[in-house]
């Protein structure tokens, strides 16, 4: 896994949009978020969250087509969509899909 998402897919001087795809019991590698960010789930599942040593921060139950849009600040990431609304998780952290199927959404970071 490359940075944020699986494969990226395109970047100019605005944005960067990532694929990501998340098999079921997969957990991505621990990573950072260096920028705000949105995204748009294709296939939803539930995710786990994990603060960077190993700290359960609860599962956010992804449902298929919903938008997400996160600010980055001061370390961590405040979920402004109506789906999580107020939801804070710190900007370094890895996830595991907890869920029977693949996760898939497309990810588009804000520079």
């Amino acid at each position: 896994m490359a940075g944020v998402g699986t494969e990226k897919v395109f970047e100019n001087d605005k944005v960067i949009v990532w694929n990501f795809v998340l098999a079921p019991g997969a957990e991505t590698p621990m990573h950072t978020h260096e920028h705000s960010y949105m995204w748009y789930s294709i296939d939803g599942a539930p995710l786990q969250i994990f603060d960077e040593h190993g700290k359960d921060l609860g599962t956010l139950d992804i449902p298929t087509g919903a938008i997400y849009s996160l600010k980055l600040d001061n370390g961590f990431l405040e979920v402004l969509s109506e789906h999580g609304k107020g939801m804070r998780v710190p900007a370094r952290h890895k996830a595991r899909n907890v869920g029977p199927t693949a996760y898939r959404e497309v990810l588009v970071e804000y520079k």
